[in-house]
């Protein structure tokens, strides 16, 4: 006779996993903000900053892939470009495009915030086994496309119920 996997066990232990995973989002997340805030950025302020080093920044697909508005991104250029790390030049082919580019003063802000991040590599991460950071990344590369794979079966499923009427009674 076979023995069935014990399936309250298994659920506890992924619903334990879910919660672990919910506190270290919320802790990259507050990281994230505090390092923002030691160079009196916002998250969104570093995110922008971050993106306008590409050479090919575009505010408009920034926006897109962070479920933004391209509002929302010129207002934080804007502020960028008050703060003196950014600037903005008319592209010499295209007038209709702006070229954003670090300042002096925006290349030391973002040294700092890599030197920072670096201080939590050493100090948090590189306390950890080769071996287990192996695993913990082998894991969590499974776990992103499974999560990815389902979300895009959801996200189907969703879109044909919502076109599916109630019949009328």
């Amino acid at each position: 006779m076979a023995v069935k996997p014990a399936l309250p066990d298994a659920h506890a232990e992924a619903l334990s996993a879910i919660a672990c995973l919910r506190q270290l989002t919320e802790l990259f997340t507050a990281r994230r903000e505090q390092l923002a805030d030691a160079v009196d950025l916002t998250e969104h302020q570093w995110a922008v900053l971050e993106q306008t080093t590409s050479e090919h920044f575009m505010p408009s697909m920034f926006a897109r892939s962070r479920q933004s508005s391209a509002a929302a991104v010129s207002k934080t250029l804007r502020q960028l470009i008050d703060k003196g790390l950014v600037s903005a030049a008319i592209d010499a082919k295209d007038g209709r495009q702006r070229h954003y580019a670090l300042t002096s003063k925006g290349h030391r802000v973002m040294e700092q915030l890599r030197q920072n991040r670096e201080a939590a590599v050493r100090d948090v991460w590189m306390t950890f086994e080769p071996k287990q950071l192996r695993a913990f990344t082998e894991f969590a590369t499974e776990l992103s496309s499974k999560l990815e794979v389902y979300s895009r079966r959801a996200d189907n499923k969703i879109s044909t119920l919502a076109r599916i009427k109630p019949r009328d009674k």
